[in-house]
């Protein structure tokens, strides 16, 4: 079973493949609901090397730095680099 861990915002890198799926309009949906009843699903990162990268939730993680967070709750994975 995963644990769930809160991560610092700064130290996730979001691969540039990744960073073209944004879409503005669902950053802010998501950004809306998390002030409602704040995040429900936790992003997934990987380690490679010292480094954070982002796995699965680009808009979360944008939602969140968009209100001003510094952390995010996500999961620590073991996932291929792509």
């Amino acid at each position: 079973m995963m644990k769930r861990e809160t991560y610092r915002i700064e130290d996730i890198y979001v691969p540039v493949k990744r960073r073209a799926t944004l879409v503005p309009a669902t950053v802010d949906e998501i950004a809306a609901s998390i002030l409602e009843v704040g995040q429900q699903s936790p992003i997934l990162v990987r380690q490679d090397g010292a480094r954070l990268v982002l796995v699965e939730g680009l808009h979360r993680l944008e939602a969140c730095k968009a209100l001003g967070e510094t952390t995010i709750a996500g999961y620590l994975v073991q996932a291929r680099k792509f």
